[in-house]
């Protein structure tokens, strides 16, 4: 069976730091794939390594088979759209402008267009904010805003990081909704999400990294019930609230 995506003993190296080792995993056609682990596991790391903004020092991502271009602007060009962590906005640009940015690449006027309006259908609230600056608008608009602009390149695969991250529990219910919603509507999801409740509740499957190694992987409702995997995801919260 050919993945949409697999990572094959995927290493990565930042000078001494031995980020990932050896990850191997897969995402099929239409699921929602959710990677949990404490701060520092390497989640992040692997996002970028497929998005190609990190070069990997050994192993091969496949996309349909074949190997993954390893320049930025070609893994989005192949239909895979990175969401950051983080909500990096233009904040000097109106809403729409940063919209239009995520389309950057194609030149299907008319695709575009209803693409936007898709947005617009998923986030109303961007749609009646699409003429201010991005800086102006609240932590939870922006979140939208990234997530909509990620869905402006038309991507076959997106790629999450931390959507939830810093929300009111109000906003990440409506996040967690939204990512629902975009996958029911054709698109396949990696998630990387700290918030470990919600991630697995979604999941069709998921994996759990550990100082840059996969320690499980299953079923997300069968990880949700796993004591082991709860209690190392509450220990790692803990440790956060203290630093």
């Amino acid at each position: 069976m050919t993945h949409l995506l697999e990572c094959k003993d995927l290493h990565v190296k930042y000078g001494g730091v031995h980020a990932l080792r050896g990850i191997s995993l897969h995402v099929d056609e239409g699921e929602i794939v959710t990677i949990i682990g404490a701060n520092g596991a390497g989640k992040s790391t692997l996002l970028n390594a497929i998005s190609a903004i990190v070069p990997i020092s050994s192993g091969e991502i496949l996309y349909e088979g074949q190997p993954l271009p390893r320049k930025a602007h070609q893994v989005v060009a192949r239909g895979i759209a990175q969401v950051p962590e983080g909500r990096q906005v233009f904040a000097n640009l109106t809403v729409k402008d940063n919209l239009k940015i995520g389309a950057f690449l194609r030149r299907d006027a008319q695709g575009v267009a209803a693409d936007l309006e898709r947005v617009y259908r998923i986030f109303p609230r961007l749609r009646e904010r699409e003429n201010q600056y991005a800086g102006s608008l609240s932590g939870g608009e922006q979140q939208m805003l990234v997530i909509g602009r990620g869905l402006m390149s038309h991507p076959r695969l997106m790629l999450m990081d931390e959507p939830s991250l810093g929300l009111a529990p109000m906003l990440v219910q409506e996040i967690f909704k939204v990512i629902r919603e975009i996958n029911r509507e054709g698109t396949t999801l990696l998630l990387v999400e700290q918030n470990a409740h919600k991630a697995l509740a979604i999941a069709h499957r998921a994996y759990v990294l550990e100082t840059g190694e996969i320690i499980r992987e299953g079923y997300g409702q069968d990880l949700l019930k796993d004591p082991a995997v709860q209690e190392a995801y509450l220990g790692a919260r803990r440790t956060a609230r203290q630093k």
